[in-house]
């Protein structure tokens, strides 16, 4: 039996701990987290991105304004003790709640039992940082496909060394969120929404605001979390348009080019186009390109605005062979 195990036998919710944690589920407190961590004999473990949101007032937030309604199944990363899940299943037709942690896996599970529309999944939600876990994947899937008319929706208290790669990857996915209504670090956020020539435009600005609606809810200090994190965070919220995403054709070959020609953002745009496309088009061709969008020797690509780097980008796809369309280098 592992230490886990056996700390999860020894320190088994009894009836008279049940007792004393009616609506837990629903109240996490920073004096209830550290009862529960020391009836457990565990602590938070800081690797895992676990700060936990203990303003209930923003907790509700969060929730309220993911909108969650009877047809929707809501995928829930990092379920630590099940608070946000319990009230999410509350209106949900299903929530998917993905832990990697064994120990806040077993709790929340213990405390939410009765709740027959939650799925508990203990895994990573991620396969590696380019990919998302699978079977999490598949079981989406298969909550989707129970009823007619059912919607797809992110929302969580994510941990936040897993915000960037699962905001992003669920976009390329066959199957995007309707919404992703999340807490991540500010900085994340304010890169989300930022506008061109401001020093946190790039990549991940172009990315989201190509397919998405992005919108800051609030700000929120170090305070409203236990243990604290040494950063702000942001509720925010990524609403998928589907006229936007109409707009480009090949969403594999958009992801790839924003993330190169924003590499080395403080270069030039032509030398940055000249090392994408080394050996796949010859350097008359690229210039071709600028010329005709107006484009200067001088322009970087900080300063192009989303609906500029996608015109951009359909123009080089446009002019290079099929068999060379997938992965820039």
């Amino acid at each position: 039996m592992s230490e886990t195990d056996k700390r999860l036998n020894i320190k088994m919710i009894n009836e008279n701990e049940k007792k004393t944690m009616s609506g837990s589920s629903r109240n996490q407190t920073r004096t209830y987290l550290m009862e529960r961590f020391e009836t457990l004999g565990i602590h938070p473990r800081g690797k895992l991105g676990q700060n936990f949101l203990i303003d209930l007032n923003l907790l509700r937030l969060l929730h309220e304004s993911a909108n969650i309604e009877e047809n929707d199944v809501i995928l829930e990363v990092g379920t630590g003790t099940g608070s946000l899940t319990g009230s999410m299943s509350e209106k949900a037709a299903s929530v998917i709640t993905v832990e990697i942690d064994p120990i806040m896996y077993e709790m929340a599970k213990q405390e939410l039992a009765d709740r027959n529309n939650i799925r508990f999944v203990f895994a990573d939600i991620l396969r590696n940082k380019n990919r998302l876990n699978e079977d999490v994947l598949q079981i989406i899937e298969e909550e989707i496909k129970a009823a007619p008319d059912r919607r797809f929706k992110l929302c969580a208290n994510l941990p936040y060394s897993v915000a960037t790669p699962l905001l992003s990857n669920l976009l390329l996915s066959n199957r995007p969120p309707f919404s992703m209504t999340v807490t991540i670090q500010k900085e994340l956020a304010d890169r989300i929404v930022a506008k061109p020539s401001t020093k946190d435009y790039g990549a991940l600005s172009v990315w989201m605001q190509a397919i998405c609606d992005a919108n800051i809810i609030r700000i929120m200090p170090p305070s409203v979390f236990w243990p604290r994190p040494k950063v702000d965070s942001a509720i925010i919220q990524l609403l998928y348009n589907p006229k936007k995403r109409k707009r480009i054709p090949d969403l594999k070959f958009l992801h790839e080019f924003v993330r190169s020609i924003f590499f080395h953002r403080r270069k030039f745009l032509r030398s940055v186009l000249c090392s994408t496309f080394k050996n796949k088009l010859p350097k008359e061709v690229i210039d071709e390109v600028l010329i005709e969008l107006s484009l200067n020797e001088t322009s970087r690509a900080e300063s192009l605005s989303v609906k500029q780097i996608l015109t951009l980008c359909e123009a080089f796809r446009n002019r290079l062979p099929e068999n060379e369309r997938s992965l820039l280098s």
